[in-house]
């Protein structure tokens, strides 16, 4: 099985192979993956970074891929060159994409044959981004979109996910696996940096008091009380607390 890397912004990936089917995951502009099975217009992939399987529409994806840049802002808009000017389009690559420079400027790297995006919105592969509180609030109301790992839609385990992702930490995908896979904390203080869950559900404290997650209910990612997004989730959804972990454990 050769790895491949996907040349698309972002791509589905489905349960089945079909787009009736449910929408498990998405798949970032240079991730890499393997081909465990091919259907017709259809391939079952297994991403390399989180192990995730599921089926994506088949194409001709990259092969020789080694990204030195990878994305910093939360979309970085893709732009052509005419002559001596820079067109902006209405595509983007998204936080934490990887790319390759093949060509550059003052102002844009150019990272496929006239697909250039500004130098403001990259940083080296090996960039450890420290600040998560950033990340995080970048994604204010951002639409929830099960299965979704960008801007444009996301759910509760991706927003954390996707911070890990940026820095090439492995954490898992989806929130059962995140649970098994994360370490309980000792201390029984709610404190900034403590990432909270319950059954199908995750966020993180960005202080003391203050919470952040991708809210089913609310339709978006917001922001609340700590306390209170407890006493609703019980409330509403009969829900009590699982584990606590926190953000520097990893």
């Amino acid at each position: 099985m050769k790895n491949n890397f996907l040349n698309k912004s972002v791509a589905n990936i489905y349960f089945k192979p079909s787009t009736n089917s449910e929408v498990v995951s998405q798949i970032l502009y240079g991730e890499k993956f393997k081909i465990l099975l091919k259907r017709k217009k259809w391939i079952k992939i297994k991403t390399n970074y989180d192990n995730y399987i599921g089926y994506i529409k088949n194409d001709n994806f990259l092969k020789n891929f080694n990204p030195s840049f990878k994305i910093s802002k939360i979309k970085s808009r893709i732009f052509f060159k005419k002559g001596k000017k820079f067109l902006s389009s209405n595509h983007h690559l998204y936080y934490g994409s990887g790319v390759c420079v093949r060509n550059e400027n003052k102002k844009y790297v150019e990272f496929e044959k006239n697909k250039w995006i500004k130098k403001i919105d990259i940083k080296s592969i090996d960039h450890y981004e420290k600040n998560y509180i950033k990340i995080f609030k970048s994604f204010l109301n951002t639409k929830y979109l099960w299965g979704g790992k960008t801007c444009i839609g996301i759910d509760c385990s991706a927003l954390i996910q996707i911070y890990f992702y940026y820095n090439r930490i492995f954490f898992p995908r989806d929130t059962k696996d995140q649970i098994r896979f994360s370490k309980q904390k000792k201390i029984k203080n709610l404190l900034k940096g403590d990432v909270i869950f319950w059954k199908g559900h995750v966020g993180v404290c960005i202080s003391k008091s203050r919470f952040i997650h991708a809210y089913g209910p609310k339709k978006k990612v917001i922001e609340m009380s700590t306390m209170q997004t407890i006493k609703l989730i019980d409330k509403t959804a009969n829900l009590k607390v699982k584990k606590v972990s926190n953000i520097s454990s990893y």
